[in-house]
């Protein structure tokens, strides 16, 4: 008698919102007008939250030490988020869209079969950036949570990901962010205090 090797049973996103996902690109074959952009969003959009960024510390230069250590705390969040995002993909191993429902219109090329779906790494960087903005500047981080919720819309649009691949990254970018910058705006604050006294204090303050 011979036992087979237990195998990982990857996550069937087609059947989760597989209609809604159709729904979404059939719309993307009839705004031809669009696609570019939406594409051309999802490949360079994140310029924008970076650009934020920079307008958040050159802000945080004339505020306290814990709105600085929020600011100086953001990109390790983000860098978190794709970790732990990557993490989740690595578990739930589904595959792109473009392979279960290979006759929907497709504006992106189809990734590599180990190229997983679920979450979507844009999408947990988008709102990891929107929440750490949004615990420094209500204003930044309102523009920011827009534009994360476009690229999480693009990233349906263009047939990378469906729209459960959207919602679970938006979830855990959340998470991983409010966790990082609340921890950095209660610990971080005497470390900053000391490096605005030291050599580095020109960027640190005004």
């Amino acid at each position: 008698m011979t036992t087979s090797s237990p195998t990982i049973q990857a996550l069937d996103g087609a059947a989760i919102d597989g209609g809604l996902y159709t729904d979404v690109t059939d719309f993307a074959r009839h705004t031809h007008w669009l696609n570019g952009a939406m594409s051309a969003y999802g490949a360079y959009g994140t310029g924008i939250f970076a650009l934020l960024v920079l307008v958040a510390w050159w802000r945080g230069r004339r505020q306290g030490s814990a709105a600085m250590a929020a600011v100086l705390a953001t990109p390790f969040a983000v860098v978190l988020a794709f970790v732990v995002n990557s993490v989740i993909k690595s578990v739930f191993q589904e595959p792109r869209p473009c392979r279960a429902l290979p006759h929907d219109f497709l504006i992106e090329s189809c990734p590599a079969p180990d190229d997983y779906a679920f979450p979507s790494n844009h999408t947990a960087v988008a709102f990891a950036f929107a929440v750490a903005l949004l615990l420094v500047s209500r204003w930044l981080g309102s523009i920011a949570l827009l534009a994360a919720v476009v690229m999480a819309g693009s990233r349906v649009y263009v047939g990378a990901h469906y729209p459960h691949d959207v919602a679970v990254g938006a979830l855990v970018g959340s998470a991983v962010a409010l966790a990082v910058i609340l921890a950095a705006r209660r610990f971080a604050s005497p470390l900053v205090d000391r490096l605005r006294g030291g050599v580095l204090r020109p960027l640190l303050v005004q």
